[in-house]
C-alpha cells in the first residue's frame, strides 16, 4: 500500500527471542497501543502478534513527519521503551523524504 503524500508509515516486525519477552510486550502494549492512537496526527497503530508466537507485526501511519517524530521521541522517553528496547525490531519506513 502506497502512502498519500505527507504520511509516514512504518511497517515490520518486533522479533522476540524468547517467552520472556513475549511476557514483556503482553505487559506494556495495551498502554503502548492507547497512547498512540490518542497522539495528535496518529491515522492507524496496530501491533499484532502472528502465527509465529515470537514475531509481532507493526503497522503504524501518521499524518505526516512532525506527527511521527512525536511519536518517535515520546515512545523513547516510555514504559514501553524501557521494557522493549532489547526485542530486535525490524522496520521499513515510507515517506520520510
Amino acid at each position: 500500500m502506497k502512502t498519500k503524500t505527507g504520511w509516514v508509515r512504518l511497517t515490520g516486525r518486533l522479533i522476540c527471542r524468547s517467552v520472556d519477552d513475549i511476557a514483556t510486550i503482553r505487559a506494556h502494549l495495551t498502554e503502548h497501543i492507547y497512547l498512540t492512537r490518542a497522539e495528535p496526527g496518529c491515522i492507524s497503530f496496530d501491533v499484532v502478534q502472528s502465527d509465529n508466537p515470537l514475531i509481532w507485526s507493526v503497522d503504524e501511519c501518521f499524518c505526516d513527519k512532525a506527527a511521527f517524530d512525536f511519536h518517535q521521541q515520546r515512545t523513547r522517553a516510555s514504559p514501553w521503551w524501557s521494557a522493549t528496547a532489547q526485542i530486535p525490531r525490524d522496520y521499513q519506513i515510507v515517506g520520510l523524504a
